[in-house]
């Protein structure tokens, strides 16, 4: 018992630079204080004292904020920052090294009891403010959900994703390690705080931006044609079409700036 709460206690000012000591993280750390309880509340649920499982941990929601239910299972160096309004499920599993932040829910949208029901977080995954990770599926090791994002589908290992529904924007990894052996000397990612990882655009607006630029570029190259066509003495007919493919091609334009101005609200 005294080993992982040493281990929590080291994971948890090796993640938070407020955390000054560990005297401090003892005493002032709700995430810890929650994982306290529920350890004795699973405890208590493996032993088929159901109702004293839910009653240790319903006293913890009371004095942490954080709802984990003693069915739960939650690994090794696991850190809940803030946590208040974090909600974990029954059939939730939280592998180590996981951090979670405040507002998070593990839920479950299945009604059949004794089911898996809740999500499966596997080693390392990072759970960004207000994210809802709702069925029984699993998230790969080391993804990343995005603050308020709600995850429906599995994310790959490595994966991050953001948005409502949420979409995976950066890749899986190429391949898992073949052995544990091959697993303990890979090097880890570093952590993200709030799963923001640099450089993680959403497609969606990238591939709206790539349509401006290109029509913006179209009509550039247009107004060259015609101003060239007029230096050499075309008539104003011949320049006709020209000027009505260019005037569709600024309404385009300008119609894709809207829509991106409209999303960005």
């Amino acid at each position: 018992m005294f080993t992982r709460l040493r281990e929590d206690i080291a994971t948890i000012r090796e993640r938070d630079p407020a955390a000054r000591s560990a005297w401090e993280v003892l005493t002032c750390y709700p995430g810890l204080h929650a994982l306290m309880f529920h350890r004795f509340a699973h405890a208590c649920w493996r032993a088929k004292r159901r109702w004293l499982a839910r009653f240790v941990s319903q006293f913890g929601r009371f004095m942490t904020g954080i709802e984990i239910h003693p069915g739960a299972t939650i690994g090794r160096r696991v850190f809940i920052d803030h946590g208040m309004g974090v909600v974990i499920g029954e059939t939730a599993e939280v592998g180590d090294d996981c951090t979670i932040y405040q507002g998070v829910t593990l839920g479950g949208t299945s009604l059949t009891r004794g089911a898996k029901r809740h999500p499966t977080l596997e080693r390392g995954v990072i759970v960004g403010a207000g994210a809802k990770v709702l069925g029984g599926f699993t998230i790969g090791a080391d993804a990343k959900i995005g603050s308020n994002a709600v995850v429906v589908k599995p994310v790959p290992a490595g994966g991050t994703a953001v948005g409502n529904p949420a979409r995976v924007i950066m890749p899986a990894k190429a391949a898992a390690p073949a052995s544990a052996a091959a697993e303990s000397t890979t090097p880890r990612p570093g952590f993200c705080a709030y799963g923001i990882t640099p450089n993680a655009d959403d497609p969606v607006s990238l591939a709206i931006h790539g349509l401006i630029n290109h029509a913006a570029t179209q009509s550039q190259r247009i107004d060259e044609v015609v101003a060239a066509l007029e230096r050499l003495g075309a008539s104003l007919e011949a320049l006709h079409g020209a000027d009505a493919a260019l005037l569709d091609l600024r309404r385009l334009s300008a119609a894709l700036e809207g829509k991106v101005e409209a999303e960005a609200r």
